[in-house]
């Protein structure tokens, strides 16, 4: 159990697939349509991902993270999302930490929104660039 700064408690846990329903619930609360319309694929990326934990409350999942992980060098977070309802209180930063706590030496990489830069430059994070490409953008 986790008590955060407004003495509200959380649990973190692993993820289960009965989890899903609730995962996807939020995932379209938040308008991520690409996660959304590939319900299937974004079940099957939960199902074989190495960072795959929620944050409850009252029963009930209230955010949740996933990642994968080579447990050495990189840690890369591919989603964390919290319900709106529960934001600006440090459920995202408990499930970051929490996750980073698990595999100590690695560096955390993340891909962010322009909405959510101001979040993780606030809670030390540093911007770095990247590239991004889909199968079917390869011109052959």
């Amino acid at each position: 159990m986790i008590t955060l700064k407004n003495g509200m408690e959380i649990q973190i846990r692993s993820y289960i697939e009965a989890d899903y329903s609730s995962i996807h619930t939020l995932n379209k609360q938040e308008k991520w349509s690409n996660l959304e319309e590939k319900k299937d694929d974004t079940k099957a990326a939960w199902n074989h991902s190495n960072i795959a934990y929620v944050a409850t409350a009252d029963d009930g999942i209230i955010g949740y993270i996933r990642g994968i992980t080579d447990q050495s060098i990189t840690l890369f977070i591919c989603e964390l999302l919290i319900d709106q309802a529960y934001r600006g209180i440090g459920i995202g930063q408990e499930l970051l930490y929490y996750v980073h706590s698990l595999y100590p030496t690695t560096r955390v990489e993340m891909l962010a929104s322009s909405t959510s830069q101001t979040y993780y430059e606030n809670i030390g994070f540093r911007p770095f660039y990247g590239f991004r490409k889909t199968f079917a953008e390869w011109d052959r």
